[in-house]
């Protein structure tokens, strides 16, 4: 297809007032982030490691750990910024508010960079509306605002930013690097030196939050991009942008290397050859678990950039294709090579996803957009709805079997009812009617209006979870009231604690909740804890020591996990 088939008016690109935008962007972001508990479990386990190093020597800060456990799945880049702003911000906030704060600037540059990069592109001119004789079609500043407007709209409308995106992991810095590395190779095609900059800044950057084989995959891209799309010139990415990389990616691993040579040349192996070995898996097992989570995780950007791919036949190696599709492609790669299933990987696929997307605004039929409109109207209605009427049944009882179900789910939950969450539940809610009465009634002609109610009951449903359901949810994934049975079970006296079968964020949660001191490597120490999904027996006693079981329990919403806490016979007896 090429781009006269495109025939638009000036009424269709009108964009959304900046204000409206923002408000969107900082609704989004801020929602979900105080007022609770780190999460189990990628949300927890992150905390935790912030929470070392903001409490830790320098060493620490060279070699990330959790309360003594090396972790090598990332690099340190979001473990700093998370320990800067708790040492910052810690005395104003709690801790985990104090870290939550970088979570919330990350994504606003995500969302920033994604809107300025589908802005680029929609100023170029072969993608530009048909000109008519008469004129009447819109300007190329104001096209490019508006298929960045729908981008941006895309983005927070894909089902699996809601809760990944408000989570202290290092996705949410590398969905940040991911969106400036775009920006920087569609600013190297007007101006190849600033866009070199930013593209070699977001690469260097990109390796200290993630690991060498995301960079080198990104690498391969950009390469095979810069053969596929002629606008696209590689001197200055090789000249200006590596040096930047380079620079920036060296500086951690030589400076650890220097300063702590015998640990770092073991943590640094590990960073490097283990993130290498999580991607030469089966296809099979990863694709499997693609196939059936990563369609609705993307939603709906995935069928707007699979039709953009479409509708634009033409223009297939344009660079508001192909650029997008350079990342995307490199990304499906790694997740098809998975040795785990995991959708950690999904969350960066967005960026790329919502600037190609955005491009089959222009081409949708009136059919489709309906359709779109019509599926988002209903669903987000029909589970705004459900989650007033558990919040209902929360706080009156009634409907009784959504109360039974609730009690059963979460034993021993006690609702409460909050006037400040309540009132912006009721206005976002009315917000959401507003917005849905005027799609029907003023029957708008612009670009966004196929994604604006995708977008605005992602936001609904996110910010209804987060006032109505939070406590609930909260109570659900915290390890708080876990942690406090532990501690008030410990020996006053005792050592260490060695960790049997418990995961990152468990020790995190364990760590910070309870002041517990973990050991690892096989340090003798006097107390186990142990997690079971069943019982294993008592561990095996080692002569002349006597393992006692002191405690059992679980989470109250959690029946699976199940922790036994074991002292040595000595410790027993001295108390």
């Amino acid at each position: 297809m090429k781009s006269a088939v495109v025939r638009l008016t000036t009424s269709a690109t009108r964009t959304l007032p900046r204000w409206l935008l923002l408000a969107i962007c900082m609704v989004y972001a801020v929602t979900g982030l105080f007022g609770r508990d780190p999460w189990k479990n990628e949300d927890a386990a992150g905390f935790g490691i912030m929470w070392t190093l903001a409490n830790g020597s320098w060493q620490d800060w060279l070699l990330p750990n959790l309360a003594g456990k090396a972790i090598t799945s990332s690099g340190p880049l979001s473990y700093w910024l998370g320990a800067i702003s708790l040492r910052i911000f810690g005395p104003w906030l709690n801790p985990i508010g104090a870290t939550h704060i970088v979570t919330a600037c990350l994504l606003c540059i995500s969302c920033a960079f994604v809107w300025y990069s589908s802005y680029l592109l929609g100023r170029r001119a072969e993608v530009q509306p048909f000109k008519y004789a008469f004129g009447g079609e819109p300007s190329s500043r104001d096209y490019g605002r508006t298929l960045a407007d729908g981008a941006l709209l895309i983005l927070l409308g894909c089902f699996g930013m809601a809760e990944r995106s408000h989570e202290t992991t290092p996705e949410i810095t590398q969905l940040a690097c991911i969106a400036i590395m775009l920006y920087g190779l569609i600013r190297s095609i007007d101006k190849p030196k600033q866009g070199a900059l930013w593209w070699g800044f977001a690469l260097g950057l990109l390796l200290l939050a993630a690991n060498p084989a995301l960079l080198v995959a990104l690498l391969v891209s950009t390469a095979v991009l810069t053969l596929v799309t002629r606008e696209l010139r590689s001197t200055a990415l090789l000249t200006i942008g590596l040096p930047v990389l380079a620079l920036i990616a060296i500086a951690w691993p030589l400076t650890a290397y220097i300063a702590l040579s015998d640990e770092a040349r073991a943590y640094l192996h590990a960073w490097i050859f283990g993130n290498i070995h999580t991607f030469s898996g089966s296809p099979a097992s990863a694709l499997f678990y693609a196939l059936k989570n990563l369609p609705l995780y993307t939603w709906p950007a995935w069928p707007l950039a699979a039709w953009s791919w479409y509708s634009w036949a033409g223009l297939r190696r344009a660079p508001h294709v192909t650029i997008a599709l350079s990342v995307i492609s490199a990304l499906l790669i790694l997740i098809a090579l998975q040795t785990n299933e995991t959708n950690r990987l999904f969350l960066l696929l967005l960026p790329a996803l919502s600037i190609l997307a955005t491009f089959a605004l222009p081409t949708l039929k009136r059919g489709t957009i309906n359709a779109i409109d019509w599926f988002a109207l209903l669903s987000f209605t029909i589970l705004g709805s459900f989650v007033w009427i558990v919040w209902i049944a929360q706080q009156t009882g009634f409907p009784a079997q959504i109360a039974h179900n609730l009690a059963r789910l979460a034993p021993g939950f006690q609702a409460e009812f909050r006037l400040p969450a309540f009132i912006i539940a009721l206005l976002v809610t009315g917000c959401w009617i507003a917005l849905v009465h005027w799609r029907l009634a003023r029957h708008p002609k612009v670009l966004w209006r196929s994604v604006i109610l995708s977008s605005a009951g992602t936001t609904l449903m996110w910010v209804l979870l987060m006032t109505l359901w939070l406590p609930l949810v909260n109570y659900s994934r915290t390890y708080r009231d876990v942690a406090a049975q532990i501690a008030h079970h410990l020996p006053t006296d005792y050592q260490c604690i060695s960790p049997v079968r418990l995961g990152d964020a468990q020790i995190a949660s364990f760590a910070y909740f309870g002041a517990m001191r973990f050991a690892f490597d096989n340090e003798d120490c006097d107390v186990l804890l142990r997690q079971d999904t069943w019982d294993y027996g008592a561990p095996a006693s080692l002569s002349p020591f006597v393992w006692k079981l002191v405690w059992e329990g679980h989470r109250p919403a959690d029946r699976d996990e199940r922790f036994r806490l074991y002292v040595r016979s000595e410790r027993v007896r001295k108390r």
